[in-house]
C-alpha cells in the first residue's frame, strides 16, 4: 500500500513538472491557434471545422499550409502530399525520443505521446536529463494541446465580430508564422540559410517560368522542399555522421 502511494505521488510530481515546463509553450500557442481559427473562418468555412482540424491534426505549420491549399481549391492529392512533406519531421522527432522514453512504456501510451509531439515539446523533452516517463510527457504535451485548440476556437468565434477587411488581412499572419519559424535557425547556420534560399529560388522558378505553368501551387511546394532538402544533404552532409564513418 505504501509503495503504491509513493509511486502515485511520484507520477503526480512528474505530471505537474511536465505541465509547468509546458506553460511557455502554451502562451505561444494561443495567439497562433487564434490566427488559424480566424483564417479558416475568414475563408468561409465553419469555425467548428477549424477546431476539429486542430483537435485531430495538431500540426501547426501543416495545418496552415493544408488549409491554405484547401481554401485555394487544391486537390486532395496536393493537400495530402504537401502536409506529408511538411510533417515528416515529426517522424524523425518521434524516433529520436524513443531513445529516451521509459522502455516499459506500452504501445498505446507511445501512440498518445507521438500525437502530442510538436517542435517545441520535442525540444523540451529532448534536453531532459532523465528517462522520459509517461506522466511527465502527458503533462508537457497536454497544456500546449489545450492552448492550441482553445486559441483556434477563440479565433473562429471572434471572426464573426471582426470586420471583413480585418479578417481577410489576417492572412498575412500565415507568412509571418513561416518567417518566425525559419529566421532563428537561418541566423545561426549558413547551411540552413542556403537551403532556404535554394527552396525559395526553386519555387520562384517553378512559378514564373512558363514551361512549368502546369504545376499547381501545392506541387511546387512539394518539389521545392524535397529538392532543396536533397541538395542541402548532398552539399552539407551531417558532420557527426561523417566522424562516425
Amino acid at each position: 500500500m505504501a509503495e503504491t502511494r509513493v509511486k502515485t505521488t511520484a507520477q503526480n510530481s512528474d505530471f505537474l513538472y511536465g505541465l509547468k515546463q509546458g506553460v511557455p509553450i502554451m502562451l505561444g500557442y494561443i495567439p497562433v491557434g487564434f490566427t488559424f481559427g480566424l483564417l479558416v473562418a475568414a475563408g468561409g468555412l465553419s469555425p467548428w471545422l477549424a477546431l476539429l482540424t486542430s483537435l485531430t491534426n495538431y500540426t501547426s505549420t501543416g495545418q496552415f499550409a493544408g488549409m491554405r491549399l484547401l481554401l485555394a481549391g487544391a486537390g486532395y492529392l496536393e493537400i495530402m502530399l504537401t502536409t506529408l512533406v511538411i510533417n515528416l519531421r515529426y517522424l524523425l522527432m518521434s524516433l529520436s525520443l524513443t531513445q529516451k522514453v521509459d522502455p516499459n512504456l506500452t504501445f498505446g501510451k507511445r501512440i498518445i505521446c507521438g500525437f502530442g509531439i510538436t517542435d517545441e515539446t520535442f525540444t523540451v523533452a529532448a534536453v531532459a536529463p532523465d528517462r522520459l516517463q509517461f506522466p511527465y510527457l502527458i503533462g508537457l504535451m497536454l497544456g500546449p494541446f489545450i492552448a492550441w485548440s482553445t486559441g483556434t476556437a477563440l479565433g473562429g468565434a471572434a471572426s464573426a465580430a471582426l470586420p471583413q477587411q480585418l479578417s481577410s488581412a489576417m492572412g498575412i499572419a500565415l507568412y509571418a508564422l513561416f518567417i518566425a519559424l525559419i529566421i532563428p535557425p537561418a541566423r545561426k547556420s549558413k547551411e540552413v540559410l542556403s537551403v532556404i534560399l535554394i527552396s525559395v529560388s526553386l519555387n520562384i522558378i517553378l512559378q514564373y517560368i512558363p514551361i512549368f505553368s502546369f504545376i499547381s501551387a501545392g506541387f511546387r511546394i512539394i518539389i521545392a522542399t524535397i529538392a532543396a532538402a536533397g541538395i542541402g544533404a548532398w552539399l552539407w552532409p551531417d558532420k557527426q555522421q561523417q566522424q562516425l564513418e
